[in-house]
């Protein structure tokens, strides 16, 4: 003999219980605007019935029921209900049907579904190997037809079998900069023979699984496909410019990609699985009707040298070519040139405070400077622009006076620079070297 089970809800005092089913009755929440208060689906009505307990005289309690009609077409009211005490019995619930119990002037609504009738059959599962870029389709025989159930008010509405797809595709990861292999879960409100995913970034296998109310009884259905290889693509891409602290250039980094030359920029993208085909391209044009350069690997280190504007995104496709894409577009302002050379400065007198000779400059890719003392003896020579002399010579201070400049450079946008002039040394204080001994200036 099967286990009989009662399944009881308490509804505002009263109680509503079902009687002689072999599984849980399954409680559905209905819609607030369906004005159903209960929605109970049954593994089998067969033997099962329905028995409600009052608050009070169950003499005051009647029965309805009602179709597609809704609760205007519960006219008469039902016939063969069982009284015992206070509880009110339906000897054997009809499914695919609503009820009203009226006690007094209160109502409840219920609709009771037989799932029997519907009940969700997978016998295999197939992904189409036609699917484009942007889904994946999966083929599934089987059967399940849709749980009707109708409103108060006679409006049809179908239950949510929630029947899974389960997959796994890859996640872009911005903190760690990678793409994270994850499991997706996909849900279909109804049985359908074919249903739509978005496509999987990596090779995986599609499982269909369910429904809810099965899983409920642990009588769940699944089946998996075979080995479903990728053919859709996506890329993250990044630009990073190498950041510089220079305190006499011209805006070396202005927030945005470029300022002032040189400057060395890293664009790398990073790939799904099933990308083939890589190429970072280059025009000076935000339409790419001309390609300047392009580079088919997926990092390129680039140092810009030229002023002007360029415009770089990241091209990629598939094996067949049949799924291809575009990156964002990248735009590098590179300024054009500027330099200035100052005439003064103080050095050993307050530490920081133009204690070192610097020229001012922005996108200088090439640069000479030579300082001289006034019988022309070399005190120093640099060609980087960010450095300076600090107004030493062989580690000692010199001595306040004139000095000569010559610097020979050239900027990004062409321009050569030929510049050559004073350096006015102020006084400064002879700085205490410890013992009662002092640093002395040298000519």
């Amino acid at each position: 003999m099967p286990l009989l089970m009662v399944m009881a809800v308490t509804t505002a005092m009263a109680q509503v219980e079902f009687v002689g089913n072999t599984k849980p009755v399954y409680e559905e929440t209905p819609e607030a605007n369906t004005g159903l208060n209960y929605i109970f689906v049954l593994y089998s009505p067969q033997g099962v019935s329905m028995t409600y307990t009052a608050n009070s005289d169950p003499d005051n309690v009647t029965w309805y029921d009602f179709g597609e009609g809704g609760g205007g077409s519960a006219i008469d009211p039902m016939t063969g209900i069982q009284h015992n005490g206070n509880v009110t019995t339906l000897p054997q619930v009809v499914a695919d049907r609503g009820y009203i119990i009226q006690e007094g002037d209160r109502r409840t609504y219920i609709w009771v579904v037989d799932y029997s009738k519907c009940r969700l059959h997978i016998n295999s599962a197939t992904v189409d190997s036609e699917s484009d870029c942007g889904t994946a389709t999966i083929h599934v025989d089987g059967s399940g037809n849709d749980i009707i159930y109708y409103t108060i008010n006679g409006g049809r509405r179908v239950l949510n079998r929630e029947i899974k797809i389960i997959y796994n595709t890859l996640e872009w990861n911005s903190d760690d900069r990678m793409w994270d292999n994850s499991e997706v879960v996909e849900t279909e409100a109804t049985f359908k023979n074919a249903m739509a995913v978005p496509a999987p970034l990596c090779n995986t296998t599609f499982t269909v699984e369910g429904d809810k109310f099965l899983e409920f009884w642990k009588e769940k259905q699944s089946k998996t496909t075979e080995l479903y290889n990728a053919k859709a693509v996506s890329v993250e891409t990044t630009a990073d410019q190498e950041e510089r602290d220079n305190d006499n250039e011209q805006n070396p980094n202005s927030g945005t990609l470029g300022g002032s030359a040189p400057a060395k920029i890293t664009f790398t993208a990073y790939c799904t699985d099933a990308v083939s085909f890589k190429q970072w391209q280059v025009s000076d044009n935000p339409d790419f009707n001309y390609i300047l350069m392009d580079f088919s690997q997926e990092e390129v280190e680039y140092t810009f040298e030229e002023a002007g504007t360029t415009y770089w995104r990241f091209y990629y496709a598939n094996s067949d070519g049949s799924c291809e894409d575009y990156s964002e577009t990248y735009t590098v302002n590179i300024g054009e040139s500027d330099l200035v050379c100052p005439n003064i400065f103080s050095p050993g007198t307050t530490e920081g405070v133009n204690d070192v000779w610097k020229v001012s400059y922005k996108s200088i890719v090439d640069f000479h400077c030579w300082i001289y003392n006034r019988w022309g003896v070399l005190i120093k020579e640099f060609t980087d622009p960010s450095d300076g002399w600090d107004g030493t010579y062989h580690g000692k201070l010199v001595s306040t006076g004139v000095y000569f400049y010559v610097v020979q450079a050239t900027g990004s946008d062409g321009k050569k620079y030929k510049l050559s002039g004073d350096i006015n040394i102020l006084h400064y204080e002879r700085r205490n070297m410890g013992g009662g001994g002092y640093e002395e200036p040298v000519e």
